[in-house]
C-alpha cells in the first residue's frame, strides 16, 4: 500500500484526501486546524502533529496549500519537509503557485534525490469532492507515471504537460480563462435582466451553442440563484491573476483582457467580497450598471 502524507486539509485538500483514503491509500494528514485534521481520521486517514510528522515515511507526499510561500516554508524552510525525506520520494505540489518557484522547488528536490512535480487542479471544490478535478502536471515524465495512480484517484483528466514549472504556466493559463469567462457571463446575466429575458431559459439555450462551458454550466446557476458561498473564493482567484499578470510580463506578453479581469477581480475584493465565490462578479456588474436584484 503507497503510504501519503497530505499537508493542507482546507476546502479542496480536504475531499482530496478523504477520496485517496477511500481509493485505498494509507494516508496521514496534517492542517493548522486540528479539527480538519480530526475529519480526515474519521474518514478513516491518519492525523498528524505537524507537516514533518504526516510527511515522515511517506513514499508520496501531496501539499495543497494556499500560496507560494505558504509551500516554501513548508517545503524549504526550518525544518522543511524537503530535507527529512528519503531520497526518491516523491512531493506533489497541488498548490497554485508561482511557474518559478515551482522550479525552484523541483531543483532544490533534485539536489535531494527527492523527485518534485507541480500539479494544480482545476474543478472546484465540486470537482475535488467527485474526484473529477482536472490535473496539469509539469516534471519528470518518469515521475509523473509513478505518480499517476494517486492523481488518477483525484481527478478525471491528468496529464503531463512538460518540465517543471509546466503544471503551474497551464494552471494560470486555466485561471485566466475562467476569470475572463465569469465576466462575460455576469455582464451576459445582468444584459437579458435589463432586456426582461428569462435567463434561465436563455442560459439553457447558451449552453447549447458556442457559447457554452463549463464555467456558464457550474456558475450561471449560482449567479441567477445568488448563491456566493465560496466554492472557489475571489481572494485565491486575486492572487492566481497575480501570478497570471506577473508570468506573462516576465514573458513579455500582451494580456489585455486579461489585466482587465485581475482589474476587475481586484476591485471586487477590495469593495469587501474577498471571502465570496468567484461568481460574485456579478455583483460588480449589477453595481456599474446601477441595477439591482429586483431590477
Amino acid at each position: 500500500m503507497t503510504v501519503i502524507g497530505f499537508i493542507g486539509l482546507g476546502v479542496m485538500g480536504a475531499p482530496m484526501a478523504a477520496n485517496l483514503v477511500q481509493a485505498g491509500f494509507d494516508v496521514t494528514g496534517f492542517n493548522r486546524s486540528p479539527a480538519k485534521v480530526q475529519r480526515l481520521v474519521e474518514a478513516g486517514g491518519r492525523g498528524a502533529s505537524s507537516a514533518a510528522a504526516a510527511a515522515e515515511g511517506a513514499d508520496v507526499v501531496v501539499t495543497m496549500l494556499p500560496d507560494s510561500p505558504d509551500v516554501e516554508a513548508v517545503l524549504l524552510g526550518d525544518g522543511g519537509v524537503l530535507e527529512r525525506l528519503a531520497p526518491g520520494t516523491i512531493v506533489v505540489d497541488m498548490s497554485t503557485i508561482r511557474p518559478d518557484v515551482a522550479r525552484s522547488l523541483a531543483a532544490a528536490g533534485d539536489a535531494r534525490g527527492v523527485r518534485v512535480l507541480d500539479a494544480p487542479v482545476s474543478g472546484g471544490e465540486q470537482g475535488a469532492v467527485d474526484a473529477t478535478l482536472s490535473i496539469m502536471v509539469g516534471g519528470d515524465a518518469s515521475t509523473f507515471e509513478a505518480a499517476k495512480p494517486v492523481l488518477d484517484a483525484l481527478g478525471r483528466t491528468v496529464v503531463h504537460v512538460g518540465p517543471p514549472g509546466a503544471g503551474q504556466t497551464v494552471k494560470a493559463a486555466n485561471q485566466l480563462i475562467v476569470a475572463g469567462t465569469l465576466q462575460l457571463v455576469a455582464e451576459a446575466l445582468v444584459f437579458l435582466s435589463a432586456h426582461g429575458v428569462d435567463r434561465e431559459r436563455a442560459v439553457e439555450v447558451l449552453a447549447g451553442g458556442l457559447a457554452g462551458s463549463a464555467v456558464l454550466d457550474r456558475k450561471a446557476p449560482a449567479m441567477l440563484a445568488r448563491n456566493f458561498q465560496p466554492g472557489f473564493r475571489v481572494d485565491l482567484h486575486h492572487k492566481d491573476l497575480g501570478i497570471v499578470t506577473a508570468a506573462a510580463r516576465d514573458a513579455g506578453v500582451a494580456i489585455p483582457a486579461g489585466s482587465l479581469a485581475a482589474t476587475l477581480i481586484g476591485a471586487l475584493r477590495a469593495q469587501g467580497h474577498g471571502d465570496l465565490d468567484h461568481a460574485g462578479l456579478l455583483l460588480q456588474v449589477e453595481q456599474l450598471s446601477g441595477r439591482t436584484p429586483a431590477d
